[in-house]
């Protein structure tokens, strides 16, 4: 999620125009509020989506502070489940509700977010918290980072432990993903709350941050929220595929373009209901006499394709969302 600060004078100018109230399921799906870094998680005949709450005032860049769910049965009418997390509940850290991902093992609901550790670990770190339902409680279930900014020692800066994406293969082995300009990958121990091995560096062309893990079939994806600095001034959406989650990882380009009016993207993909559908985020909506900004995002979906050879098929961002004709109609 971190970006750079002439982005943010340069969108802190631009005032999106308030949308007009759509069919349910029309883009943003989200209206009351603005959200950011969508998270699906599909658990049984509903899909679960996991944000962050943009809560920038004025031209603050970014403030978030705490983390909500809301769910679908039919990706067109969606109910709030409220928020599930605050940053403070994570003792050891000071700020920063940052992007998160849930997924589901051991009938539990194990959540990983992206926050601002104090003094004692400075730099972002990457938390773990546990629920027994989808909707929580979450309770911190270390009661320490996962991830420290010192266990990336590569790194240029303090921000490139963000952005967690986990995804459990076919061998029950979690892995989780993340990073800011280098993406890293790592086993997670049977208990979730605990690194297994080496961390390793896997960075695709233009990585910028938000990786984002899913198989289909026998291929195995990366997406991630890219930025080419010599051509591009926004983030955009590239990809690459590999036969198993060791690599090697084939570059396969972009996916989807820049968010409208917002400098940055974030990717979130899953299978509900035999289709594929891919999360986003812009900065298109209006509240009352907010706009949307660099720290006031709207949560978007389209629906995904594939290719006969595995590869994606390039996705259109669309007001309509979901409730565009079906594809294959």
């Amino acid at each position: 999620m971190r970006r750079s600060l002439l982005a943010f004078f340069l969108l802190s100018a631009m005032a999106a125009p308030a949308l007009s109230q759509d069919a349910p399921g029309a883009n943003p799906v989200i209206r009351d509020k603005f959200t950011a870094d969508p998270a699906p998680m599909v658990d049984g005949n509903r899909l679960y989506l996991y944000v962050g709450h943009d809560e920038a005032q004025r031209d603050e860049m970014f403030n978030m502070r705490e983390w909500l769910v809301y769910s679908t049965t039919d990706m067109r009418h969606w109910t709030d489940h409220g928020p599930i997390m605050n940053v403070s509940d994570f003792k050891w850290a000071k700020k920063d509700a940052w992007a998160s991902q849930t997924i589901k093992k051991n009938d539990k609901y194990w959540f990983y977010a992206a926050v601002e550790h104090d003094g004692t670990h400075p730099g972002k770190a990457i938390a773990v918290a546990v629920a027994d339902k989808p909707t929580g409680p979450f309770v911190d279930a270390k009661g320490s980072a996962l991830i420290t900014n010192q266990m990336t020692p590569k790194g240029t800066h303090s921000w490139e432990d963000i952005d967690p994406t986990v995804f459990t293969d076919d061998d029950d082995v979690t892995w989780i993903a993340w990073g800011n300009r280098q993406c890293y990958i790592a086993k997670l121990k049977p208990n979730m709350i605990e690194i297994d091995g080496p961390i390793r560096e896997i960075t695709p062309p233009h990585f910028e941050e938000g990786p984002w893990l899913h198989k289909r079939g026998k291929l195995y994806y990366l997406t991630y929220a890219s930025l080419d600095r010599a051509t591009h001034r926004d983030e955009r959406i590239s990809y690459a595929t590999a036969p198993s989650l060791g690599g090697p990882w084939t570059y396969r380009g972009e996916l989807t373009g820049s968010g409208k009016y917002s400098f940055t993207i974030h990717a979130g993909i899953t299978e509900f209901k035999k289709q594929w559908y891919i999360f986003l985020h812009n900065a298109a909506l209006a509240i009352g006499d907010q706009s949307g900004a660099i720290g006031r995002r709207a949560v978007t979906v389209e629906r995904l394709e594939y290719e006969s050879d595995g590869t994606m098929k390039t996705v259109v961002q669309t007001e309509a969302g979901v409730t565009a004709s079906d594809p294959e109609t």
